[in-house]
Formats: structure tokens, sequence, C-alpha cells
């Protein structure tokens, strides 16, 4: 959700693909331009669909796994793929000479080995970019439900069925 919204607030068209409808709807709402239902349609042929068959520049995949050759077939020449979770499954069978030949560029990242140097210049560079955002109030979190601390399981057990939209907040008493 926070992609999407940084997205429209950087002047990007954003395509996000979902599990249901229910989902679709919802990033159609904070703004996603398309919203693609990966279990009703093939998401590859919608993105082609979408651009006139000439692929979007850049994908951040939070799945991996079988979904990133999927991906690249979405992209346009010279297109980049961020991952930056692992969902489903840390392995990938790529053709190379498609990602030469089309000169992609893959890349990932993840903030847990990083220095602390390097967070602060990330905290700075968020400060700078994403937090005027904020303070005008164009910028907020999607909030799914607050569960009290004591209530944490429950509030694991909605996480992991899936069907929440937005964050899922533990509050202290």
């Amino acid at each position: 959700s926070m992609a999407i919204m940084l997205g429209k607030l950087f002047g990007l068209t954003v395509i996000v693909t979902c599990g249901d409808s229910d989902k679709c709807a919802a990033a159609l709402e904070i703004g996603a331009d398309h919203a693609i239902d990966y279990k009703a349609a093939d998401f590859v042929e919608e993105v082609k669909r979408i651009t006139d068959g000439k692929g979007v520049e850049l994908v951040l995949d939070m799945v991996a796994g079988d979904y990133v050759a999927r991906n690249l077939r979405c992209m346009k020449e010279d297109g980049r793929h961020v991952t930056i979770a692992v969902q489903g499954g840390m392995q990938a069978e790529l053709n190379m000479a498609v990602i030469m030949s089309r000169r992609y560029t893959l890349t990932g990242s993840t903030l847990r080995p990083r220095s602390n140097a390097f967070k602060a210049l990330l905290a700075k560079e968020i400060a700078d970019n994403a937090w005027p955002f904020v303070e005008s109030g164009q910028l907020r979190p999607v909030m799914d439900q607050t569960f009290p601390l004591a209530e944490a399981a429950a509030a694991h057990a909605r996480m992991e069925a899936g069907s929440h939209i937005g964050k899922i907040v533990l509050a202290a008493a």
C-alpha cells in the first residue's frame, strides 16, 4: 500500500497484482491505476494489454520464486526488477540470454544487514523526499485493525489468513 501511494505521489503509473477482487478494489481506492487479480487473470498478459505491449520500467517484487521469470516478461527493455521480499521462495530460474539482450537490471535489498551509517542516510533521504507528504497529510499508512497486546495471537492469525488490507497493529493497554 505504501509503494502504491508513494508511486502516485512521485507521478508514476502504478500497476499492482493482488490475490482477490477485494484487494484489487482496495488497491485502486488508495491510488493504483490498475489492479490485476493474479488468481483470475494472467498478469503478464494483462500488463502487456495495459501498456500496449511496451511493458513496465520497474517491478517491485515481494514474491520472488517462480514469479521472477513472469515479472521479467512484464518489463520493457532496460527495465529494473527490485526484490524486497521472498514470500514465494528464494530461488528463481532465469534465462540469462533474455536478461542480457533486454538489458535488464535485477537487484534486491533488505535493511537488516546494512550498517547504521547506511540506515541513517536512508532515513535522511526519506525525511527529505517522503516526509513532506506525511506532514502535508497526503501520505498516511493504510490501517487494517488494532489488537491489544494480549491478543497478539489473534493478530498473527489475521495476518496469516491474508485477508487484511493494511497494517495490523498491536497496542499496549
